[in-house]
């Protein structure tokens, strides 16, 4: 990793730290964590907001040579990404493309954009996904999830064509669909009943603009009612709404990055480039805190921070609570940072009951249609 110059290094690491012991994004309280020359307290704050509005330290490149130690590792075959929006004060759009692990997403690179709205277009994020692309372990099956905001024509021909990447992304309701031999017709217009699903192999979407062929999952979840419909480019299975619901981890890391963590919304700052490089400290820190939480549940120590007789915190808060603790108790912290699969070997849970209700009681009757290319 290359810094212009050592004291932007220097600075990094002081508020990493001074994050992960105060636990919110809060320049003015982490002065007592800041141990530079300068006595006086406001010296220090300027120090850290020159750095935050520094345009010589491209965090993206910093970021690069992080997140790529960090996958170095990875041993499963597939290798699952979550894209997804979420909007600060009403007026920035946070844009991340994350690695789905252990209940909880890894961020692979970000994009902060001042726009009013969580709906963005493929211009957007489209140099994301190159960048994401080039982070990525290699010979890695790589799967895209990804919500109804991103069904973009452009964008699934970008995954598969030119990235060799599979997606599975989540259509609205409202989307025209066509069938050899049945002709369009919307996905609203499909009447199930609760536990009901359909997969569709080898059609098209789109009227105006149709782009096929794919192949398509709907049904209506049994307990709720909520109706889903996946688009693939592989075709489609009961595994494919496990799969899609895996999206739903980059969502437990937003509150990580919010409330349940690092408190993201009380900060002060209004600057798309500001933001941008404080979204690499969090992003470092959480990588730090993760790895962490990991090597403590692995080595058989989880129960010295978590007072669950089963694992009912995430990796994320057993690490940051083992890490607050070792350095009032002296204990030992890792020394690199690396991940080696999504797979948990032990979930998370509130409660064993609500765990069996959620793992087993989702049921699908499925019915599969097989259709003539055009």
């Amino acid at each position: 990793m290359s810094w212009a110059h050592r004291a932007h290094l220097t600075t990094c690491v002081w508020m990493v730290a001074a994050l992960i012991q105060r636990g919110e994004v809060n320049l003015t309280r982490w002065l007592p964590y800041l141990p530079c020359r300068g006595h006086q307290a406001q010296s220090k704050q300027r120090r850290v907001s020159r750095w935050l509005h520094n345009s010589r330290i491209n965090v993206h490149r910093l970021y690069k040579p992080l997140i790529q130690a960090a996958l170095a590792t990875w041993n499963e075959d597939c290798l699952y990404l979550s894209l997804d929006t979420s909007m600060y004060w009403d007026n920035y759009c946070l844009v991340r493309l994350a690695v789905v692990h252990r209940g909880r997403a890894l961020t692979v690179v970000w994009r902060v954009l001042e726009h009013k709205s969580a709906s963005i277009a493929f211009s957007d994020y489209r140099e994301l996904l190159y960048q994401g692309a080039n982070r990525l372990p290699q010979g890695v099956k790589v799967v895209l999830l990804a919500d109804r905001g991103f069904v973009h024509l452009k964008a699934m021909q970008m995954l598969s064509q030119e990235l060799g990447w599979h997606y599975r992304i989540r259509l609205k309701r409202n989307t025209w669909l066509w069938r050899a031999g049945k002709g369009w017709q919307q996905l609203k217009d499909f009447h199930l009943q609760r536990g009901e699903a359909l997969c569709l192999h080898t059609v098209k979407l789109h009227k105006q603009e149709w782009y096929g062929p794919v192949h398509v999952a709907l049904g209506y979840n049994n307990i709720n009612g909520e109706f889903w419909a996946i688009v693939s480019d592989e075709p489609t299975n009961l595994q494919t709404f496990r799969e899609y619901g895996l999206r739903f981890d980059i969502e437990e890391a937003f509150l990580d990055d919010q409330s349940s963590g690092w408190n993201l919304q009380k900060s002060e700052l209004r600057s798309v480039c500001a933001l941008s490089r404080l979204w690499f400290l969090l992003a470092v820190a959480t990588l730090y805190v993760t790895a962490q939480g990991v090597v403590v549940v692995e080595s058989g120590d989880r129960r010295r921070v978590d007072p669950h007789w089963f694992r009912g915190n995430s990796y994320f808060r057993i690490g940051w609570d083992w890490i607050k603790t070792a350095l009032e108790q002296g204990w030992q912290l890792i020394r690199t940072v690396c991940f080696s699969q999504a797979r948990d070997p032990e979930p998370a849970m509130a409660s064993r009951k609500q765990h069996d209700r959620r793992t087993y009681q989702i049921e699908f009757n499925i019915r599969t249609y097989q259709y003539d290319p055009d």
